[in-house]
């Protein structure tokens, strides 16, 4: 998988992107649109095809980061509990500050998110037998834990509808005015990549970069903060969106290696790939309808996931 191919693929789907909806407008007449048509381009399409794009890549670098600070191929914000975290977050931010901006709902989201994944980080360090499927399951049943909780609170104070239809992954909402704080991730990804050697080491155990004079601690922190906020930006903007982060880095290691400074730009731009495939596939399959991104990549991902299982046994 060189990268001139995922480049591409990337730029042949945001071709596609642009021109898939109920409103046809084609490409051959981009010379001579009408007013509805330039209005539906300018404040629909292109949004919509930036957030993917940003969402696909940054979601994708957190799940890279994860699973080389916690040496396990299957952690990620999905299963290190970062995501239900980010969730507790915005419904506290409903309740206790009665703000409907998102700034402060990103910002809570973010706190909360940092919170939760430096507490699985923490049970990380405790467990002794770290098995490669073990590890998961015991942030998978931490996240379950917060979600159980958010649930309760959301039933008490009757906004259960309201979070779990605002956190459905969708891009069908996104229109200008409503996407640009993923712009916030931008900055982030170049300091992820700037640390990218740092994450290297530190994957390689606190003994290990101890001997090479690598301030374990510090490194593994800037990973998390990097992490919890591209998991809060997102899941503000966008809505949760499952097994992204997960099986994106698994699929570029396969092809690049653990290096995360090599792998980097490649999980990046597959990430992003293979957002834009499951997005067109959503919008088609029942057109002129269209199912969420968090259903489609669930499916597809899920599926994904089970075969990295299953392979990873054989091996």
């Amino acid at each position: 998988m060189k990268k001139r191919y995922l480049i591409l693929a990337l730029i042949i789907l945001s071709i596609l992107s642009i021109f898939i909806g109920v409103k046809d407008i084609s490409i051959f007449n981009l010379h001579k649109l009408d007013d509805m048509e330039l209005l539906i381009l300018v404040q629909s399409r292109l949004p919509r095809l930036i957030s993917i794009l940003m969402a696909g890549m940054s979601m994708s670098i957190a799940g890279l980061i994860m699973q080389q600070i916690s040496r396990n191929k299957f952690v990620s914000p999905t299963t290190a509990a970062t995501m239900d975290s980010a969730k507790m977050g915005i419904l506290f931010s409903m309740i206790l500050l009665s703000s409907s901006g998102s700034i402060p709902k990103m910002l809570t989201a973010f706190a909360f998110a940092m919170g939760g994944t430096f507490l699985f980080m923490e049970l990380l360090k405790r467990i002794k037998f770290k098995n490669a499927i073990f590890i998961p399951l015991i942030g998978m049943m931490l996240g379950n834990i917060i979600d159980s909780i958010t649930t309760f609170f959301a039933y008490k104070f009757d906004v259960v509808q309201n979070i779990n239809s605002w956190l459905q992954g969708d891009f069908s909402m996104i229109i200008k005015g409503r996407y640009e704080l993923l712009y916030i991730s931008l900055p982030v990804l170049i300091v992820a990549y700037l640390y990218a050697n740092q994450f290297t080491v530190a994957g390689m155990g606190e003994d290990f970069a101890a001997n090479l004079g690598l301030d374990y601690n510090l490194v593994m922190n800037i990973g998390i903060v990097i992490v919890a906020l591209i998991s809060s930006l997102v899941i503000i903007t966008v809505g949760r969106i499952p097994f992204l982060g997960l099986i994106v880095p698994n699929i570029a290691t396969l092809f690049y290696g653990d290096n995360m400074k090599k792998n980097i730009g490649p999980t990046a731009l597959f990430g992003a790939v293979f957002l834009l495939i499951c997005d067109i596939i959503g919008r088609i399959i029942i057109y002129p309808y269209e199912i969420s991104i968090s259903l489609t990549v669930g499916v597809i991902g899920s599926g994904i996931f089970l075969y990295l299982i299953f392979r990873g046994r054989k091996q």
